[in-house]
């Protein structure tokens, strides 16, 4: 038996990174292990799904899925929490965590396979990182053929030609309001990370490893940037703040990315799946949203209607998800 956690995971994958930066911030000792050929013997012993990441525990139990490993892991080594103390802050914080993971992905998925520059880049590290044996005649044509199968699946993030432009707006307007709020503070919470953190975090760190994003991240950004890096190896450099120190800068992002975009698409993700359909359309800011459902989304959403639910009627959160145009997902 080893006496570490194995993390089998990509550099390119932001639900591992997601989970590398948890491990990093909590100092569990751990193995980051690339997910290659070379490894995939011992990956499918413990997976039960053929999905990065998976997290290997000393006693060889495995764990998937990037917001459970953190949730079990929190309650395993409680130091350092990432949970902050005020009810209301904290479900904001995993309301950020879950929108970065449904809908920074639609940023992250988007952004990396809409371009051929980014294509380019992205199927290379891929191939590199799963095969790095292989010659440079091999590694053109698993270039091509990742490149091939990436794009053609962007579908499943709601990326098309209708919503393309949409995608892109809402993380340039994400990436102005993100660097206003982290000018004065490390962490979205204040001077530690929080849950929300590594959330978002992991969309946003592979935006930046992809040359369109990166150019006008490190041109403009400058406190986006230092947020970016700091969540590589993140640590405590403060306390976590007040939501009334918190809502000057925070609230208008919670507002046109969860409020606006985040929450009308999530119910009527919702309502396709629970009534059978192929495909559904939805109004966010007056352009239309058409996409299939995601099924996987509707059970993450579940938890956090159930993280909800369990603060009772909370009246001060009410009205923070009244005003941002959140309660009706949650009511």
């Amino acid at each position: 038996m080893v006496d570490h956690f194995r993390i089998f995971g990509a550099e390119l994958s932001p639900y591992s990174v997601k989970v590398r930066s948890y491990f990093r911030f909590k100092q569990i000792p751990h193995e980051w292990i690339i997910r290659s050929a070379a490894v995939m013997d011992e990956f499918t012993k413990y997976a039960k799904l053929p999905i990065i990441p998976l997290v290997v525990s000393p006693d060889e139990q495995s764990l998937q899925d990037s917001t459970p490993i953190i949730e079990q892991l929190e309650q395993q080594f409680p130091d350092s929490s990432i949970y902050h103390e005020d009810p209301l802050v904290n479900f904001v914080s995993s309301m950020i965590e879950e929108f970065g993971d449904e809908w920074g992905n639609k940023w992250m998925f988007h952004i990396r396979w809409a371009r051929d520059i980014d294509q380019l880049n992205s199927a290379r590290r891929i191939a590199y990182l799963s095969q790095p044996e292989a010659d440079s005649e091999q590694l053109d044509a698993l270039t091509e053929q990742i490149r091939q199968r990436m794009v053609s699946r962007v579908w499943f993030v709601g990326s098309n030609e209708q919503t393309a432009p949409q995608i892109e707006a809402s993380f340039q307007l994400a990436a102005e309001q993100l660097d206003l709020h982290l000018s004065t503070r490390a962490y979205l919470l204040g001077g530690r990370p929080s849950f929300g953190d590594f959330g978002l975090w992991g969309q946003v760190y592979n935006i930046w490893t992809d040359p369109t994003y990166c150019a006008m991240i490190e041109a403009k950004y400058p406190h986006l940037l230092a947020w970016i890096q700091r969540m590589l190896w993140p640590r405590i450099e403060g306390d976590f703040e007040h939501w009334e120190t918190l809502k000057p800068s925070l609230k208008p992002f919670l507002k046109t990315q969860i409020g606006d975009l985040f929450m009308p698409w999530t119910q009527a993700n919702a309502a396709a799946i629970s009534h059978g359909d192929d495909e559904f359309s939805v109004q966010l800011n007056g352009h239309t949203w058409t996409q299939k459902p995601q099924k996987y989304h509707a059970k993450s959403f579940q938890a956090l209607r159930e993280k909800y639910v369990a603060l009772g009627n909370h009246p001060e959160l009410n009205e923070l998800l009244q005003k941002i145009g959140a309660l009706g997902a949650f009511a």
